[in-house]
C-alpha cells in the first residue's frame, strides 16, 4: 500500500542528519492530531470538539482476592457441627487432622453426644465458611475404640448430609478433605438413635 500525503517531502529527499528530520516528524504528528471539522447544512462550520488529554492518575494496583480463612491463620481445622431438622447443632470432637504445616494423630474417639430420631437426616456445617472438597461418614457401635468393622453412612462432595444410623448408640466419624489442599480432618459424634 502506498501512502501519498500532500505537502510532505518524500522520504528519499529527507536529510540524513540535522534538524530537517525532526521538523518532518513534528509536521506529521501535527497533521495526524488535527480534528476534521464538518460543515452543517447552515453553511457555518461546526465548532471543533474539545480535545482533552487524559489526566495522569496513578493506577490502582491489581491484587488477587484474599481468602478470609487462611490455613496459617489458625492452628487447626475449623469446627464441624451436626444437626437434624429443627434441632440444635452439636460441634464434633476433632480427631486426626492435617492443617497448614501441622497436624495431629488421634485414635477413634467416642464423639460429642447428640440424640436423633430413627430415619432423620443428619446435616453437617463447616464453620467460618471454609470450603470442603469431599467427605466420608462411617459408624461403629458406641464403645468401640479402634474403628474396626466401621460401616459407611455416606460419601460425596458438598453438602454433607446422610441418614442416621439404625436405632442404638453409635460413634460416627466424618472425614473431610478441604478445598485447595489446605488439609483434612476427622470429626466424631456419639449419636443416640431412638
Amino acid at each position: 500500500m502506498r501512502l501519498i500525503m500532500k505537502g510532505i517531502t518524500p522520504m528519499s529527499h529527507w536529510p540524513s542528519r540535522g534538524t530537517g528530520l525532526a521538523a518532518v516528524v513534528v509536521a506529521i504528528v501535527a497533521a495526524c492530531a488535527t480534528v476534521p471539522t464538518t460543515v452543517p447544512a447552515s453553511g457555518r462550520p461546526a465548532p471543533s470538539p474539545a480535545v482533552t488529554t487524559p489526566s495522569m492518575v496513578a493506577p490502582t494496583p491489581l491484587t488477587a482476592p484474599v481468602s478470609t480463612i487462611a490455613p496459617t491463620a489458625r492452628s487447626e481445622p475449623p469446627a464441624a457441627s451436626i444437626s437434624v431438622e429443627g434441632g440444635d447443632p452439636v460441634v464434633g470432637q476433632l480427631g486426626t487432622f492435617t492443617w497448614g504445616n501441622g497436624g495431629s494423630d488421634s485414635p477413634w474417639l467416642p464423639g460429642s453426644p447428640i440424640a436423633v430420631g430413627s430415619g432423620e437426616r443428619l446435616t453437617v456445617t463447616i464453620a467460618d465458611g471454609v470450603g470442603m472438597a469431599t467427605w466420608s461418614a462411617r459408624r461403629v457401635p458406641a464403645g468401640t475404640s479402634d474403628g474396626s468393622g466401621a460401616v459407611v453412612l455416606g460419601t460425596g462432595g458438598p453438602p454433607i448430609a446422610f441418614d442416621s444410623p439404625p436405632v442404638g448408640a453409635w460413634s460416627v466419624q466424618l472425614a473431610v478433605d478441604f478445598d485447595g489442599g489446605v488439609g483434612s480432618a476427622w470429626y466424631y459424634w456419639l449419636v443416640s438413635v431412638r
